[in-house]
């Protein structure tokens, strides 16, 4: 009985407005973008409530993206200094890749072999500063990013874009073919094997982001995928 209620409040997602009451009960932990007030866990940002067992926490609508130290962010190389790379990370604050940080030795006269201005990298965020970010390669899928497509969603979708354990990109991935690398500043990377795959992968992504607030998206995407399958069959 007690699986059957956590299996149904992990899918139960609401959408809240600040100060409205999600749970109550002193058993419930509160999590991102939740307070607790008494014996009631309250929303103190306009998303999606999710409960996940004990924990309970809010998936923003709307917002810009701060970075934290750990994640995957996509940038985009904007100026080379003496020392390092300056990097548009889509946040308030610059991204700086020193040198150091590049995953191998580079030389100050090799920075530019080694990132050009508008180069596209992957890399995890290693300190946040009061007025900057630290960046680093020093990790395993980091670094440059050849070909393929840059797309731009609101960073606050991107946890629905990834789903539960990777559930939904995993899908997506499936379904297309392609590579994909989803930064968690809200900048994703697609590459496929043919432009086409990149464009329904593209597709299937911002048909996540328009249906983020309904219950049962997988199931959705599932059949967006299964209605593009069909409709290539008819073509033929």
């Amino acid at each position: 009985m007690e699986e059957n209620k956590s299996l149904e409040n992990e899918k139960k997602r609401d959408i809240v407005i600040p100060g409205e009451a999600i749970v109550q009960g002193q058993e419930y932990l509160p999590g991102d973008y939740t307070v607790r007030d008494g014996e009631t866990i309250v929303a103190n940002r306009f998303g999606l409530s999710d409960i996940s067992g004990r924990l309970v926490k809010v998936i923003p609508l709307a917002g810009v993206y701060m970075p934290r130290k750990g994640n995957a962010v996509i940038g985009k190389v904007t100026d080379i200094t003496f020392n390092g790379w300056i990097i548009d990370i889509n946040a308030p604050y610059v991204g700086f890749l020193s040198a150091m940080d590049a995953g191998r030795y580079v030389s100050k006269n090799e920075l530019m072999e080694f990132l050009d201005f508008g180069d596209m990298v992957i890399a995890e965020v290693f300190s946040v500063k009061h007025r900057g970010v630290d960046l680093t390669l020093k990790a395993s899928g980091l670094g440059r990013l050849e070909d393929g497509m840059i797309i731009r969603i609101n960073s606050n979708k991107v946890p629905r874009i990834i789903g539960k354990e990777g559930s939904m990109i995993n899908l997506i991935k499936k379904e297309t073919g392609c590579n994909i690398i989803v930064g968690q500043n809200g900048l994703i990377w697609i590459k496929g094997r043919a432009v086409e795959a990149e464009l329904l992968a593209k597709e299937a992504i911002m048909f996540i982001v328009d249906k983020s607030f309904i219950g049962g998206l997988t199931e959705a995407v599932q059949e967006f995928f299964n209605k593009k399958t069909k409709n290539k069959g008819d073509e033929k």
